[in-house]
């Protein structure tokens, strides 16, 4: 049996199972055996409040695991893992603080005096590069819960795996969506880019300006600025000039809500924006910007009012709202199902020696209606990316609401176009 096969719980940066909120009175046999997995977010800085979220989505997708429920997800009506004795996972948090380089020391100590038989994480892109190649070095499957970068499905790894979709596959439901509009006698000639200048950023930018070149869209403004910036009178400045039908902002929660507040205070208001998430999903953004938010645009991977068809939506939303007191987001949604998609895996391989999970994930091919989001299917490619992750576009109304707006088959209600009529 090798260094990974039923591990027993211990180490003082362990997180006990028995500890998570929720669980009291359900607390495990002295002696039963765990199964260690790596969480890595950023839990300090001006960005903490992502890893804080990310942490109870992981808490509650451990939930469903360790214990039994009556929902139709993987390895919720079994408690514990049944492959390998109803061991239950245990989660082993750790804190990269939005450093490439953190992460990656981190990311080393999980695997070599933690023992985990798996990585997943980091929702920055940058980090989730670092940390996933430390993963490929010693042959253990990272799961990219939330980090959208195109490129990290193209260097040729064997054990990274990412269930949602990534920038290109958001860009262009956000491009279909403009083009739906157009269709509709909607005036949209011209857009604007603004991006960060990390790889999440940077990414996201250079597909948006191929797909404007193919649809025919002028790009009136194409910015990047640096991130976590202090200041961004000069780059509002130049979106104002440009006046553009459209802005397409891709920055992460700090950056957005300087954004907005630069915006109010250079009087720019933007006809339209269509962000590509990140921090355009956060509460900490709404909370921040309140109702100068109101009618934004964002690409996302789950929307809550999908739970009208999905009633189990509900529940498991109530599960994370018990300990994040927050509604599940477009990035919690996608750290908690990516965890029951790697808890699965390890279940189908009945090991948690990482070579058997990597093809065991390799091997996974769960239907869309047992998952909380609106993907056709969960499987993946030889670069591992899941290409039937289907985005969807919601839209602010305030509060702390949001409704579908695009696609047209699984939208609740109308677009407000421009954002402020």
């Amino acid at each position: 049996m090798n260094r990974r096969e039923f591990l027993v719980s211990g180490g003082a940066s362990a997180l006990s199972f028995a500890s998570v909120p929720g669980l009291s009175g359900r607390a495990m046999a002295q002696g039963a055996k765990e199964i260690p997995i790596g969480v890595l977010f950023a839990m300090s800085g001006a960005n903490a409040q992502t890893g804080i979220d990310a942490r109870h989505a992981m808490e509650t997708a451990a939930d469903i695991v360790n214990n039994s429920y009556d929902l139709d997800l993987p390895t919720a009506k079994n408690a514990g893992l049944a492959s390998l004795g109803n061991a239950k996972i245990k989660l082993i948090f750790a804190d990269h603080q939005l450093d490439p380089q953190k992460g990656r020391a981190e990311a080393e100590r999980l695997i070599t005096q933690e023992n985990v038989c798996a990585l997943i994480g980091c929702y920055f892109s940058s980090v989730s590069s670092t940390v996933s190649g430390v993963a490929e070095r010693y042959g253990l499957p990272f799961l990219c819960a939330d980090s959208s970068s195109p490129s990290l499905a193209r260097r040729g790894y064997k054990f990274f795996f990412r269930p949602a979709a990534q920038d290109e596959m958001f860009s262009a439901a956000m491009f279909d969506f403009l083009d739906s509009q157009r269709a509709k006698g909607k005036k949209i000639e011209t857009i604007s880019l603004f991006c960060e200048d990390t790889i999440f950023g940077t990414d996201s930018s250079n597909v948006q300006r191929k797909l404007a070149a193919e649809r025919g869209y002028k790009i009136a403004a194409d910015i990047k600025y640096r991130a976590n910036a202090t200041s961004l009178s000069v780059e509002v400045q130049q979106l104002k000039a440009a006046d553009a039908d459209v802005l397409l902002p891709s920055s992460y929660t700090s950056d957005s809500i300087l954004l907005v507040k630069t915006m109010e205070e250079l009087g720019y208001k933007p006809k339209n924006i269509i962000a590509q998430a990140s921090g355009f999903v956060d509460p900490a953004f709404y909370n921040a910007v309140g109702d100068k938010a109101v009618g934004v645009i964002t690409r996302a991977s789950f929307s809550i009012d999908m739970a009208e068809r999905r009633p189990m939506i509900y529940k498991v939303n109530d599960m994370f709202k018990a300990r994040a007191k927050r509604d599940l987001n477009d990035a919690t949604s996608r750290e908690l199902m990516g965890l029951l998609v790697l808890a699965d895996a390890i279940d189908r391989a009945g090991s948690v020696d990482g070579t058997k999970i990597r093809d065991a994930l390799a091997a996974t091919d769960i239907p869309g209606t047992r998952t909380i989001m609106p993907w056709k299917r969960v499987h993946f490619g030889p670069d591992g990316q899941n290409p039937d992750a289907d985005p969807v576009l919601i839209q602010y109304v305030g509060g702390d609401k949001f409704a579908t707006i695009f696609p047209e088959a699984v939208a609740v209600a109308e677009p407000r176009w421009p954002m402020k009529s």
